[in-house]
């Protein structure tokens, strides 16, 4: 015997509509967005397309100059600088990261500005001291588990690289006896 089929009014459980309804809000209790990638290729494109329509602007050329005097080059100078940090380049800052190998860059906010981030640092929060796995996960838009992964697989590393480094014998402690000469 067959079961008489129900028909689904849009918005119910099990419409389509009902779905996409409830991953926008499984998006939103998240409260964050997932990271954008950017091709090295992509980026390059880009900026070949701006060239050959005269796009770009030498006020803004002007700027990346000054803020690049106003850099700062060392961890002195940076923790005096003022916070949110606008040095998105730096290779500790928060906002985006980039892949040495592929110069692919990955934008861990994409929603988001950069005046708009609690944390632009990754050398102020580790001067904090110690954060769980959840904090450092909404520092870097990323998971708990993520992060325990990350953290597992570096001390993982750590550990090899300490195995190959050669033993030392530890130095003897007080003064050393003068050897006999036979």
């Amino acid at each position: 015997m067959s079961d008489p089929r129900r028909s689904v009014e849009p918005g119910e459980p099990g419409s389509w509509e009902h779905e996409e309804h409830s991953e926008a809000d499984a998006e939103a209790r998240r409260g964050r967005r997932r990271s954008k990638t950017m091709s090295r290729k992509e980026i390059a494109r880009d900026l070949r397309r701006q060239r050959a329509l005269g796009v770009v602007d030498p006020e803004l050329a002007a700027l990346v100059e000054e803020i690049e005097k106003a850099r700062p080059r060392s961890r002195a100078d940076c923790a005096r600088a003022g916070r949110p940090c606008m040095f998105v380049s730096c290779k500790h800052h928060l906002y985006l990261d980039v892949n040495p190998s592929t110069g692919s860059i990955k934008l861990n906010f994409p929603d988001k500005e950069i005046w708009e981030l609690e944390e632009t640092c990754a050398l102020d929060v580790a001067d904090r001291g110690g954060i769980t796995l959840e904090e450092v996960g909404g520092i870097m838009n990323l998971t708990r588990e993520r992060i325990r992964q990350v953290e597992t697989r570096g001390l993982q590393k750590l550990r090899t690289i300490a195995e190959e480094e050669p033993r030392r014998d530890p130095e003897p402690e007080g003064p050393v006896p003068p050897l006999d000469d036979p």
